[in-house]
This record gives structure tokens, C-alpha cells and sequence, in this order.
């Protein structure tokens, strides 16, 4: 069982899970800097992506402001997979890597147990809850269930109080949800609260997934991931302690008013 990102990372470099990465270049390298305000909400989100493209895939990962300067990307496009993974890049840039790794040998819409499901055209919001709405679908969620959320989305929020579950949320950048409810800062103090839980791949890039990770196994608890960054990274984590994954690969929902696809992934099928 693969235990750990590094882990996995070294199964990759090792050839353990395809074709070599040394074989696999990066044709571009972009950085995003993204906001979102949904109608109503007092809440602006601030998002950041690293983005590399390999052959036909885009690898990707969130990171916080500050964190990366988007003069990165002169000196990324050219690289082998392989020169960034065994690399002292950022963590963002690695696991953008190691997802276009991923995603290459194995594209989402290829799977073949994976679900895809179409969000619908519309306005951000009608997509947003869409969206979450097939992340909350991937949750057997009971009367009084209690949901640890690490990662505040606020429509994931009302789509878990929606199907009666108890949302625990946890995030580094918000006090409260849009309904009022307390964010925590502390990570484990929800998971060890809650029954279940679902967290954002960003875990992947502030390098808090390992520990995550570990602590669902340990208590045995369902563990869901809503990831835009490192869906591929995720996935191989299923039935090594990720119980379900909705993964949603670059062009994200957010970019689009057009039909966009997701694929849900669950370890009974």
C-alpha cells in the first residue's frame, strides 16, 4: 500500500507506476491568479494554480499568495517530469508534476469505473452547486452524521446540511461559513469529531494530505476528496485510506459557462 506523497512520488521516478518520467516533457507552464464572489455571498475567493501541460493533459495544484512567483514558468516549460519531481522546486510545482505524471499515463475520461458526471451551462452559482452537490452525492450521509470539511466551499457546506449531516468545517483563511457556521483552524480536532470526512486536494499542496491520510485509516473513517488540484495524485490513493474522490481536471468548472465534466470515483466499484 502506498503509504505517502513521497511514496508515491518515488514509485513514479522508480518506474513502478509507467512509463518513465524522464520520457515526459512539460510543454507549458502557466500560473492563475482567479477570484470568485457568488451573488449574495460576502465572501471572495482567491485562488492560485500552478498549471503544466504534458502531452494531453494539464497537471495542477493551488497554493496560497505569496507562496510562488509566477516567474516559474520561464523555467519550467522544456523540463522533464522527472528533473521536477526529483527536484527542490516548490511543493505546488511538484505536485502539479506528479499529477500531469498521472493523469497522462491514465486520463480521467479513460477510466473506465470512473463516473463522469456533466455539470450543467449556466451562471457560476447554478455551476458551483452542481458541482458540490456531486462531491456531497459521494457521501452516504445519515440524519446527524457528522462531516469534518477540510476546505470551506459554502455551497458544499448547505449541500451536506442539505442530506442532514452536521458540517465541521475547517479552513486556514475563513472565521465562519456563509450560514454562520464556526471554522476551525485544527485540522485533526475535526477529523477525530467527525464520522466522515471530505477535504479539497489543496491538502496536497500545503502538505497536510499525508497526515490526513493517516489519521482516516487510523480510525477507520470514509475519507471523500473534491479535487482541482492533484485529481490524478488523489486517485491513487483509492483503498489506501481515500474512499471516494470527485476529480474535476483543468479547465475547471469556474472557467466556463459550458457544459463541463467531472469524474466520481468510489473503491465499491
Amino acid at each position: 500500500m502506498t503509504r505517502s506523497v513521497a511514496d508515491l512520488t518515488a514509485e513514479v521516478l522508480a518506474g513502478a507506476r509507467g512509463p518513465a518520467p524522464a520520457d515526459l516533457d512539460i510543454t507549458s507552464a502557466f500560473w492563475l491568479h482567479h477570484t470568485t464572489r457568488l451573488p449574495g455571498a460576502d465572501v471572495t475567493y482567491r485562488n492560485y494554480y500552478v498549471l503544466l501541460r504534458v502531452e494531453e493533459v494539464f497537471g495542477a495544484c493551488s497554493f496560497e499568495s505569496g507562496e510562488l512567483d509566477p516567474a516559474y514558468c520561464a523555467d519550467t516549460s522544456g523540463r522533464t517530469l522527472a528533473d521536477v519531481l526529483s527536484s527542490n522546486d516548490p511543493l505546488p510545482v511538484r505536485i502539479a508534476a506528479l499529477d500531469a505524471y498521472l493523469a497522462a499515463v491514465e486520463p480521467h475520461h479513460t477510466v473506465p469505473y470512473a463516473e463522469e458526471v456533466v455539470l450543467p451551462a449556466g451562471t457560476p452559482d447554478v455551476r458551483a452547486r452542481a458541482r458540490d452537490a456531486a462531491v456531497a452525492g459521494l457521501l452516504d450521509v445519515a440524519e446527524g452524521t457528522k462531516v469534518a470539511l477540510i476546505g470551506v466551499v459554502n455551497p458544499l457546506v448547505d449541500a451536506i446540511t442539505e442530506r442532514g449531516g452536521v458540517c465541521l468545517p475547517c479552513d486556514f483563511n475563513l472565521r465562519e461559513t456563509a450560514s454562520g457556521l464556526p471554522v476551525s483552524r485544527d485540522m485533526i480536532e475535526v477529523i477525530d469529531a467527525a464520522d466522515a470526512v471530505v477535504a479539497t486536494g489543496m491538502t496536497l499542496s500545503n502538505g497536510s494530505f499525508d497526515v490526513l491520510l493517516a489519521r482516516c485509516r487510523e480510525q477507520s473513517k470514509p475519507l471523500a476528496v473534491y479535487a482541482q488540484t492533484g485529481s490524478a495524485v488523489a486517485r491513487a490513493f483509492l483503498g489506501a485510506g481515500v474512499t471516494a474522490l470527485s476529480a474535476e481536471p483543468f479547465p475547471f468548472s469556474q472557467f466556463s459557462s459550458r457544459p463541463s465534466s467531472l469524474y466520481r470515483y468510489r473503491t465499491d466499484t
